[in-house]
C-alpha cells in the first residue's frame, strides 16, 4: 500500500479535531503486567450482539492490548480526567491503587468508580495504515456512577459542556 502526499491527511486530522469525543482507557492484562491506553475512538457497533470498535496506533500499549484476549474498555467521567492525561503520554502513572484499579476475577484491570467498565473479547483485527480498528464482542458490562462528560476536543480534554439541546429535529 502506498500513499501520495496531497495534504488531505493533515486536514483531516484537523477535521477531526474538531469533532468532540468520548473518552475511555482501553486496558489489557499485558506479558509484562497491566497496559492501557486513552482513547477517544470507542464507539457502539451493535446491540444484539453487543459489540464495540476503536483504533489504535502502534504503540507497546497498544502491542499489548491487540495481543490480549480480552480487555476492558473503561468509559471515563469528569473526575477521571488526570487518569486520561496519564494514560494519553508515554511515562504517565499507570495502574496505580491511587488511581481506582482494581483487577476482575477472569484477570483483566478494571477502573472502579468509571461510569462504565465493558469486558471484551476482539472479533476482528483491521490494519488500516498505521493503525489498527479493532472490532470486539462485549462480555460484560459493569455500570458505575453517571458521573457528568468527560470529552475529548482539539487535543484537549473538557469536564464541562452546554446542556442537550432540547430539538428534535436533528
Amino acid at each position: 500500500m502506498f500513499s501520495i502526499e496531497t495534504g488531505i491527511g493533515e486536514r483531516f486530522k484537523a477535521a477531526f479535531r474538531r469533532h468532540p469525543t468520548g473518552v475511555a482507557v482501553i486496558a489489557a492484562a499485558g506479558p509484562g503486567g497491566p497496559a492501557g491506553l486513552t482513547a477517544s475512538s470507542v464507539a457502539s457497533v451493535s446491540a444484539d450482539p453487543p459489540a464495540l470498535s476503536f483504533s489504535v496506533l502502534g504503540s507497546r500499549s497498544a502491542r499489548a492490548v491487540l495481543g490480549a484476549p480480552s480487555f476492558t474498555v473503561n468509559l471515563l467521567g469528569p473526575r477521571h480526567v488526570g487518569l486520561a492525561r496519564d494514560f494519553a503520554r508515554s511515562g504517565g502513572p499507570r495502574f496505580t491503587a491511587g488511581q481506582g484499579w482494581d483487577m476482575l476475577p477472569t484477570g483483566e484491570p478494571i477502573l472502579v468508580g468509571a461510569m462504565a467498565g465493558l469486558r471484551c473479547a476482539p472479533l476482528r483485527l483491521v490494519p488500516v495504515g498505521e493503525s489498527t480498528v479493532v472490532i470486539a464482542s462485549v462480555l460484560e458490562v459493569l455500570l458505575g456512577p453517571p458521573d457528568g462528560r468527560l470529552v475529548h476536543h482539539d487535543r484537549e480534554f473538557f469536564t464541562s459542556i452546554d446542556e442537550p439541546s432540547t430539538d428534535e429535529g436533528i
